[in-house]
């Protein structure tokens, strides 16, 4: 899956792995060696123990609206957000910031 950020015209992701299963979800990036993209659903927040990489999570609405970030999430640690909002987007450390993307963006996955 290809995602961008077309307020910023930035491309985030092109080849975002999709977890739809609760254990791929469980799993997610954990164990991977090499940076890696990844989108689901969830609702209240993820961990990234077992991640041997920090991570960057977007999260944003069902208008693709973007209404949380984390940046740099270094593994062994909890990301919480408004459980309102239930798509989340794992990317490799530093997307967001090389990006620019920021709370209200818009996105597009395709």
């Amino acid at each position: 899956m290809l995602v961008k950020n077309i307020t910023r015209g930035t491309l985030l992701g092109e080849d975002v792995s999709v977890a739809k299963t609760f254990s791929e979800k469980v799993v997610g990036l954990s164990g991977k060696k090499t940076p890696a993209s990844l989108f689901f659903k969830t609702r209240w927040g993820i961990h990234t123990f077992g991640m041997k990489l920090p991570i960057d999570c977007v999260i944003f609405d069902d208008a693709y609206r973007v209404r949380a970030l984390a940046e740099n999430l270094r593994p062994s640690r909890l990301f919480f957000w408004n459980p309102f909002y239930k798509n989340v987007l794992e990317l490799p450390a530093g997307t967001v910031s090389k990006t620019g993307t920021k709370v209200g963006d818009m996105l597009e996955l395709c």
